[in-house]
């Protein structure tokens, strides 16, 4: 139920029959034919560039054309009152008053599908957050985590299948440490040790939670001898890790449905299999890498190794496959994994990846497109950092984790819903910066709060007059009736599908909270209206001034709720 697209299509359906009466002619290729609002100083509903699109292939001015074109639709289009030429040739067209009684019953009927697109449903696989389980996560991972989320949110909102999948990097250097660290804290705690200074390990109060909860569980009776406990000791480390972001994922709102461990992939020899499939497309070689150019890398040494040829497909340099000692590389584990999501067969593959992650993307897309054959294409999007401010000031939390700022102390801060509305108040692909004063405050200068308020002022309009958001109004048709303030709220309200259908192909969810915040503007700016005149009230002493404001009302709150929940926060009904 996309207004603008579904006007686009029957204006150019009765052109294409006013062509066959050979009274214009159309190109074969007609583009930036467009239907949509017109600009807020014009009172019209929607607005056609035709005129001036097919001037030209017409050998006629857009203003002559417009008026042949103005005369047709009126003809051919009952709901069409009037029409005015503006500008250099655009066609402002009004509908008529029942027209839009018909579009707020079917947005009533529609309710919590309204919005919702006729697009080609796919398979979509949405990878996010998958950070190191080696701590809590930080701020950093928190926007990548809302992102990954409300994106899963608004492809499930049109229908999509979608999996929202943790990559579990449980393997390698960084694991050893991490292990070694929870062990130094158990020869601490039980034989009053001292914590070793070595840079490597990590320093967090939080790998003290967990040593003395593998102390406490007893599974492991003997620490003296790390070598051979490590295994044990690294599973139950990585298990009461795991479960320590998790339950920061859970903070946020945000749950995974499917986790893939890294070192799963590695005994089940996927890499070596991945390795031995390119190898017989001649795309791994056995070569020679100089050291990158314009770096000094410590302890560089030219030697012959196993090289991926990721320049085929658009890489800066390829890339190696295995380290000095033989153990694959976590480049070559990564391939493994999206071998394995290939193999899964889904239509799309989304990757939500770090700041720092940024100059990873080649080579992962360039392994994509090798092991698919070209067939998959791999969408990386970026999530930028994230700085954080009190009294405009940066601002630093408490760092329980040892070294940075975590996502449960920033939700603790400022609550769920205020931490993932703000982390989508700008695109991913830009730094935000996080104002804490902003996010507490009640006014229009917080956007989260703006939007909720407005949710919780429409239903108290319904409760003042003891009905429900769900109550069915009936409307007269002969008083029917909405003043131009309201027609600007439901023109407002005609643009949610085309949002949810802009965010979706491009993947970009932050325009949803900015859409809100617009719509919710026109409502309080409304609702004071009626603070100087009754006439703009919607109720006056418990009786209704006009029930098709009502049902306006009710069309906004179905809006509202709509687009915070694919954002995944809340809609209090009072406030």
């Amino acid at each position: 139920m996309n207004l603008f697209l579904d006007y686009q299509e029957k204006i150019f359906v009765s052109l294409k029959n006013l062509e066959k009466k050979k009274v214009i002619r159309i190109p074969s290729k007609i583009i930036n034919f467009t239907v949509e609002l017109p600009p807020i100083n014009q009172r019209a509903d929607i607005s056609c560039n035709a005129a001036m699109i097919l001037a030209r292939a017409n050998n006629n001015s857009p203003i002559k054309l417009a008026e042949i074109l103005k005369k047709h639709l009126l003809s051919n289009f009952i709901e069409f009152k009037s029409i005015e030429i503006a500008g250099p040739g655009f066609l402002n067209i009004y509908f008529h008053i029942s027209f839009w009684k018909k579009y707020l019953t079917k947005i009533i009927q529609l309710n919590s599908k309204y919005g919702s697109n006729k697009m080609i449903k796919k398979k979509y696989n949405i990878e996010f957050v998958s950070a190191n389980p080696t701590g809590p996560l930080h701020v950093g991972h928190c926007r990548g985590a809302v992102l990954g989320d409300t994106l899963s949110n608004l492809l499930i909102f049109n229908g999509n299948k979608v999996t929202r999948e943790y990559y579990v990097n449980d393997y390698g250097g960084q694991i050893k440490n991490f292990v070694s660290s929870v062990y130094y804290r158990i020869i601490e705690i039980i034989e009053d040790k001292s914590f070793p200074h070595d840079q490597n390990l990590y320093p967090g109060d939080y790998i003290i939670d967990i040593a003395k909860k593998i102390i406490k569980k007893k599974s492991i009776k003997n620490f003296s001898n790390f070598k051979k406990i490590y295994k044990q000791l690294s599973s139950e480390s990585l298990k009461y890790s795991m479960q320590l972001i998790m339950s920061n994922l859970n903070l946020l709102g945000v749950r995974h449905n499917n986790f893939v461990y890294e070192s799963k992939l590695i005994d089940n020899k996927i890499v070596s299999k991945v390795v031995k499939k390119l190898k017989k497309k001649k795309y791994i070689y056995k070569g020679k890498l100089e050291a990158p150019k314009g770096k000094l890398i410590k302890d560089w040494k030219i030697r012959n190794q196993l090289l991926f040829k990721s320049t085929i497909f658009g890489d800066d340099t390829d890339r190696p496959l295995q380290k000095s000692d033989g153990t694959w590389t976590y480049f070559a584990g990564d391939m493994a994994y999206h071998s394995h999501k290939i193999s899964r067969k889904f239509n799309v593959l989304i990757n939500i990846l770090g700041a720092d992650h940024a100059g990873y993307i080649k080579r992962i897309v360039s392994a994509t497109r090798a092991i698919s054959n070209n067939k998959v294409n791999l969408i990386c999007k970026v999530s930028q950092l994230v700085k954080l401010f009190k009294n405009g000031e940066p601002f630093k939390m408490s760092k329980r984790s040892g070294d940075y700022v975590t996502a449960e102390d920033l939700i603790k801060e400022v609550g769920k819903d205020s931490t993932r509305f703000m982390m989508l108040s700008r695109s991913n692909d830009v730094e935000l910066d996080f104002d804490f004063e902003k996010v507490t405050e009640k006014s229009k200068d917080n956007p989260v709060f703006y939007v909720q308020y407005a949710y919780a002022r429409i239903n108290s309009i319904f409760r003042s007059l003891k009905l429900s958001l769900k109550t069915k109004i009936k409307l007269d048709n002969k008083k029917f009736t909405l003043n131009e303030y309201e027609i600007e709220i439901l023109k407002k309200i005609s643009e949610w599908p085309k949002c949810v259908e802009l965010s979706s192909n491009k993947l970009e969810p932050h325009r949803i909270p900015f859409y809100l915040y617009e719509l919710v503007s026109l409502f309080h700016s409304y609702w004071n209206l009626g603070n100087d005149n009754k006439e703009f009230r919607f109720v006056s002493d418990s009786d209704v001034q006009n029930t098709s404001r009502l049902v306006l009302l009710q069309c906004l709150s179905i809006v509202i709720k709509n687009g915070m929940s694919i954002l995944g926060v809340s809609t209090p009904k009072s406030m």
